[in-house]
C-alpha cells in the first residue's frame, strides 16, 4: 500500500495532474483498508463462504484483500477524502 504522510502531502503541487492522480490513488487506497476492516467483521469465520479447512484463514485473508480494493474508490469515503485534501492546500 502507498503511504503519505501530512508533511509529504504538504509539500504536494496539486496542479500536477500526476500528483492529483497519486492523492486519488492514495485515498482508494486508504478506502480499501476500510473496507477490509469491514469485510473481516461481515465474513467472520461461523459464517464463512470456505469450508472448514487448513488454508481456510489464508484463502479469506487472501479473498477480503482483494474484494476491498476491487470495492475500493466505489463507496464514496475515498472521494470525500480526496476532495478535502485537495481543498486543503
Amino acid at each position: 500500500m502507498n503511504t503519505i504522510t501530512i508533511s509529504q502531502y504538504n509539500r504536494i503541487n496539486l496542479e500536477n495532474p500526476e500528483k492529483l492522480k497519486k492523492l486519488k490513488q492514495v485515498c482508494n487506497d486508504f478506502e480499501s483498508e476500510v473496507l477490509n476492516f469491514f469485510l473481516k467483521e461481515a465474513l467472520n469465520p461461523k459464517s464463512s463462504i470456505f469450508p472448514q479447512s487448513p488454508g481456510e484463514k489464508i484463502y479469506r485473508s487472501m479473498y477480503q484483500e482483494a474484494l476491498s480494493k476491487e470495492l475500493s474508490g466505489s463507496f464514496g469515503y475515498s472521494e470525500l477524502l480526496f476532495n478535502y485534501l485537495k481543498d486543503k492546500t
